[in-house]
């Protein structure tokens, strides 16, 4: 199987913003930022690319 995914970014690190893609159609047009790595709007805990690389290692050993 061979998968694809797209990262569009704009700005800089702190400020920028940007979406991911993903060829299946789970992450489509999904936004991303330097504060939602580690907050979501609500102030609350979000995730980072590490964490759903992690995610996606585990789930193959499920």
């Amino acid at each position: 199987m061979d998968r694809t995914a797209n990262a569009v970014w704009k700005g800089n690190l702190k400020e920028g913003k940007g979406t991911l893609d993903t060829q299946s159609g789970t992450l489509k047009g999904t936004p991303y930022s330097f504060k939602a790595r580690f907050e979501d709007e609500s102030g609350k805990s979000g995730t980072n690319p590490e964490e759903l690389i992690a995610a996606a290692h585990a789930g193959c050993y499920a």
